[in-house]
């Protein structure tokens, strides 16, 4: 049986959406095992005059628990 957990988290990028959405990745690759899952929840972006000068996406990760796992 497998046991999924979710974090809703927000990410960044000056570049793109789609580069939002890998750096965020990457850096919740860091410090969460087992990532299996993404949802894009939500994107906005920040303008400045008439370009977009920065893109956010809201996540929802999802992970699978390690039932295995040992404590200690």
């Amino acid at each position: 049986m497998d046991i999924k957990k979710h974090l809703i988290i927000t990410g960044s990028s000056t570049v793109s959406w789609k580069d939002a959405i890998v750096k965020t990745i990457s850096e919740a690759s860091k410090t969460i095992d087992y990532l299996s899952d993404v949802k894009i929840i939500n994107q906005r972006a920040t303008i400045d005059g008439d370009k977009i000068s920065e893109y956010f996406v809201e996540l929802d990760l999802s992970f699978t628990i390690d039932l295995d796992r040992k404590e200690g």
